[in-house]
């Protein structure tokens, strides 16, 4: 029997990404997609051959057993809340909230409705990541003692760039993947955070680079080179690599260098074919395995909440011009 799942909002860019994958697991069925712009559903609908719902509500009141939330970001609450009263298992794209209370919030209510809630955190199910994460536990470089990230990509533009709906720019969009994988594979939480932002890139009034300085509880300190600094025909999202020194080696990742650059006479510019796993295929089939099977989701709202948090507190480091708890 397959998990019946919905999509609220095509909003995310990496909303594409799920809806593409869905109907490739055997377990999942993409029953249909609502949206509060309703051309953007019906298009959608269309692309993916599944069915528009002009509301919300009609989704919620169809038989799908969960939801992808992939809305701006200030509407992951109020949507977060419709899917829990209504029964509904659900993954939200990160960053979890635009704040702390409204974070807690969705926690709060999924819980209290006996739902599971999972954090869109693609980037955990990358097997590269997976063996770094391996040799890390195993002691093969010894003691971590800092890790040095990025995750350059391009200006997504529209509303992420409108800080009433994304909750800032490049930090709050870019901080959240690297910090949870260095999170995890610390398994340690950031006690402070120090940030330098700015605008220089282009000159608008959101931020669009960011480099963070954070302090591990467990004493590792860690950079973070968080921006919009790719030009717009940079062929992904971000480059997402890591490197972390130990007292016996260093071990590096590049998260995304599994593919084949194309030129071709259609394109005015390169893209990327990749050869390599699909980690957005691997995060769904994961939600998909958890709850058809009862299980606990493998990335919970906390652990979107504790990400976001760090990307949060590091625009009250720039403000304050010091380090700052999340």
């Amino acid at each position: 029997m397959s998990l019946k799942i919905g999509i609220m909002s095509m909003a995310h860019l990496h909303s594409h990404a799920y809806a593409s994958v869905i109907n490739d697991i055997q377990a999942a069925e993409l029953v249909g997609i609502g949206d509060h712009d309703l051309e953007r559903a019906k298009s959608a609908a269309v692309l993916y051959k599944t069915s528009m719902f002009e509301t919300y509500e009609a989704l919620l009141a169809s038989d799908i057993d969960a939801v992808v939330i992939a809305s701006e970001n200030n509407r992951h609450r109020a949507l977060t809340e419709m899917a829990a009263k209504a029964g509904k298992h659900i993954l939200c794209e990160k960053p979890l909230g635009t704040n702390p209370t409204d974070m807690q919030a969705m926690i709060d209510v999924c819980r209290s409705n006996n739902v599971q809630l999972m954090t869109a955190f693609p980037c955990r199910f990358s097997p590269a990541f997976q063996r770094m994460k391996s040799a890390v536990d195993e002691g093969k470089i010894g003691k971590v003692l800092a890790i040095r990230g990025t995750n350059r990509g391009r200006c997504p533009w529209d509303w992420f760039v409108d800080k009433s709906q994304s909750g800032g720019g490049a930090v709050i969009d870019h901080t959240v993947h690297v910090t949870d994988l260095m999170r995890v594979l610390l398994n340690s939480e950031v006690a402070d955070v120090y940030a330098e932002i700015g605008n220089g890139i282009y000159h608008k009034e959101f931020d669009d680079s960011g480099f963070l300085t954070m302090t591990f509880e467990n004493g590792v300190f860690a950079t973070l080179d968080t921006s919009w600094s790719r030009p717009q025909n940079f062929p992904t999202w971000g480059d997402v690599t890591l490197s972390v020194v130990g007292e016996r080696g260093t071990l590096s990742m590049d998260m995304f260098a599994q593919n084949l650059v194309l030129y071709s006479h259609n394109s005015p510019h390169s893209s990327w074919a990749p050869w390599g796993d699909n980690i957005d295929l691997l995060m769904v089939s994961a939600f998909v395995d958890a709850i058809s099977n009862n299980k606990a989701v493998p990335i919970t709202g906390e652990d979107g909440m504790k990400a976001a948090n760090v990307g949060l507190a590091a625009y009250k480091s720039f403000e304050a011009g010091g380090p700052v708890v999340p």
